[in-house]
């Protein structure tokens, strides 16, 4: 993935436009596009870094390698800094599942686990925000006029985009730990015979919770 972010500098300069390529899991940045032939000015690799959403402002976002390096981007609105987030904690994602493949003979490593961790935090801090958001539309100030439509939808559909990512990465992290912890340790204990028989799973409860999100009954 490549386009324009606006990259934190200093004080003096602030947010200058900055192009950002992200290619095998490195994020490149260049003065423009015209200068991606001659150098980038700085990367980060992504299986080393956290990835961060700012707490207020739903287009910014931090890469950080403690210690080491701390980008602050910025996004031109919330749906472009969407599209960036979900390509690099999926590229992160990627690099971690090619080291599982390598060492899956042996065991899935703590690493695999932290990352998956990792990305859920984010996906996590970025629902609670695009809830409130909508909170904010659904409970706007009398004084204020209410939200457009375009808004409103623009809204639900980055909250539908992250419910979706949140879900598939929380999937993944139940397979690593089915994979890396004893199975009998995840077994439940056998029902009652006198209480309803088999009830959603939590991800099951999820899924259906967000498709219809009315009360859940088991049958």
């Amino acid at each position: 993935m490549e386009g324009v972010l606006y990259k934190w500098t200093n004080y003096l300069a602030g947010w200058q436009p900055r192009w950002f390529v992200l290619d095998n899991g490195i994020l490149s940045y260049y003065d423009s596009q015209d200068d991606v032939c001659k150098g980038s000015k700085g990367s980060i690799k992504m299986a080393v870094c956290e990835i961060k959403v700012h707490a207020t402002d739903n287009t910014r976002m931090e890469l950080i390698i403690p210690g080491e390096q701390h980008f602050y981007m910025k996004a031109v609105n919330a749906a472009e800094r969407q599209r960036w987030l979900v390509a690099l904690g999926s590229a992160k994602a990627c690099l971690a599942d090619t080291r599982t493949k390598k060492e899956k003979e042996i065991s899935e490593t703590n690493e695999s686990l932290k990352t998956k961790m990792s990305e859920l935090r984010l996906y996590c801090d970025l629902l609670m925000q695009q809830v409130h958001t909508i909170q904010e539309f659904v409970h706007h100030d009398e004084t204020r006029s209410p939200p457009s439509i375009e808004n409103m939808n623009e809204a639900s559909s980055l909250l539908s985009a992250t419910c979706n990512t949140f879900i598939t990465t929380l999937e993944e992290c139940v397979k690593i730990a089915n994979a890396k912890f004893k199975p009998e340790m995840f077994q439940l204990p056998h029902p009652d015979p006198l209480v309803s028989p088999v009830s959603p799973s939590p991800i099951q409860m999820m899924k259906r919770s967000i498709s219809h999100p009315g009360p859940c009954y088991s049958e």
